[in-house]
């Protein structure tokens, strides 16, 4: 890549003070403004009548790309998305990309029970959350980050923070769910907070060419 052309996308970028996230949980948006102070964050469907984007695809990465990819080609701005799920080793098929709809009223509270229900006789209880964002700005290509972290799956839920699995999810290390952190402390040790601090890196490492 060029000088000219890298200093055109730094420029860019110094510029760019708002970017559409593709999202409608308003904790999930919580956490992503938390982490990207200097920018704000707009929710897409405040701009555009969508009102549901299929994820249908088999990895979080082609369901971040359709999301951001979805809304980026009507508005043609920035755009940010993610796709994250619950990982458990003994279920090792059942959650993944389809995490949010694994029960049938795709609630958290439902996921939850069910969870809690295919894993009451078992003692492996290992698992991990991953989180894959997809960054799409005009002229570049598409650009990926990832996070994960390890716990374990509970037998009863602790703590009022958070949504979806955190209060199941239990990190021990830290001796606390994530529905038991703070926004500050979810901000650090979470999946998705691994992930937008791999996103900040690049940006002020001027990475340009990510993949």
């Amino acid at each position: 890549m060029g000088e000219n052309k890298v200093k055109i996308i730094l420029n860019f970028f110094c510029k760019m003070k708002e970017i559409i996230i593709v999202s409608d949980n308003p904790g999930k948006i919580k956490e992503y403004q938390d982490k990207l102070k200097s920018y704000k964050l707009i929710p897409y469907k405040e701009v555009l009548p969508i009102e549901h984007i299929p994820e249908e695809e088999d990895t979080f990465k082609a369901n971040a790309f359709i999301k951001a990819d979805t809304v980026f080609r009507i508005l043609k701005k920035p755009c940010l998305a993610d796709d994250s799920g619950l990982i458990v080793d003994a279920l090792p098929n059942e959650l993944g990309v389809h995490s949010k709809r694994f029960s049938e009223e795709m609630t958290d509270q439902a996921n939850n029970q069910l969870l809690l229900e295919k894993l009451k006789d078992i003692d492996q209880r290992q698992a991990k959350f991953k989180t894959v964002i997809c960054l799409l700005i005009p002229g570049e290509h598409p650009r990926f980050y990832q996070g994960e972290v390890k716990g374990k799956i509970l037998r009863k839920a602790r703590g009022n923070q958070g949504f979806g699995y955190d209060p199941l999810f239990y990190i021990e290390g830290l001796n606390k769910t994530l529905a038991e952190m703070t926004i500050d402390e979810k901000n650090i040790y979470s999946h998705r907070a691994k992930a937008i601090e791999a996103l900040i890196k690049d940006i002020e490492n001027e990475n340009i060419v990510v993949f």
